[in-house]
């Protein structure tokens, strides 16, 4: 299959103007730091974290560079509660409030499940699932004091479909999933709406270096339109379940994939 090219960017419009946002796991060239960039495209205060402290240095310099003044940088373990607890007390000491959480943490490798160890198992589901549990927890701790705000969670399209080696990222994002909706119920009294994106494949440098050229290929060839998404495309569903334009959603996860059966 030839593939489609990838679109041209897409503009800010100033959707998210004046909100201010805390992203997870915002360093680099992947989803996250994608959303981060769109984020301030889009007119947010933006405070962006990672587990890698150099890296999330190195991506505050970039961003600042293009909007100073819009965005801040703390390191961030989403496996450790008490550096969770700093990261969004950070946000409402520095700007009042929080109005958006992007979940972004996450962490995959491949491994069948005859194979799979105790603490390949339990790592993965600690930063992917139990992560998202503990900053959804504060997120919601802070808007339910502030009367509101929007939490957009990264799943992925394995928590509905079976990929052979990844029965450990599969189980968490689908716990993710699980996690979002519940937490949608819970919310929606004080205010707050909780959804999801659940990307098939979005190509960056980290996923490169993990799967092998075979399995990219084969997963390439099942997206209809012959080719793996920009995080920027991914980046831009966030967005719009970020922003006003979405504002009788919640509970719901959004497929962002051209994948077929």
């Amino acid at each position: 299959m030839t593939g489609v090219e990838s679109p041209e960017y897409v503009p800010g419009h100033g959707l998210l103007k004046g909100r201010t946002a805390v992203i997870t796991a915002a360093a680099g060239a992947g989803i996250g730091g994608a959303t981060a960039r769109r984020f301030l495209e889009e007119g947010a205060r933006v405070l962006i974290s990672d587990a890698h402290a150099r890296r999330l240095k190195e991506h505050e310099a970039e961003l600042v560079r293009a909007h100073p003044g819009s965005v801040t940088a703390l390191p961030c373990d989403v496996t450790d509660e008490s550096q969770v607890r700093a990261l969004f007390d950070t946000a409402v000491r520095d700007h009042g409030r929080l109005d958006i959480v992007v979940n972004n943490a996450g962490l995959g490798g491949t491994c069948d499940l005859v194979d799979m160890t105790d603490e390949q198992w339990s790592r993965v589901l600690d930063v992917t699932l139990n992560g998202t549990f503990r900053c959804t927890r504060a997120a919601l701790r802070a808007m339910r004091r502030s009367g509101g705000g929007v939490i957009v969670n990264n799943a992925s399209v394995v928590g509905w479909r079976a990929q052979a080696g990844q029965a450990h990222y599969a189980a968490a994002k689908a716990g993710v999933m699980a996690l979002t909706r519940c937490a949608a119920v819970e919310a929606a009294a004080y205010g707050v709406r909780v959804n999801a994106v659940a990307p098939s494949l979005a190509m960056h440098p980290h996923l490169a270096k993990v799967t092998t050229p075979e399995l990219l290929e084969e997963l390439t060839a099942r997206e209809a339109f012959g080719r793996y998404a920009e995080p920027w495309e991914v980046a831009n569903a966030i967005v719009f379940l970020a922003s006003g334009y979405s504002s009788y959603l919640t509970g719901e996860v959004v497929s962002v994939s051209s994948q077929h059966p």
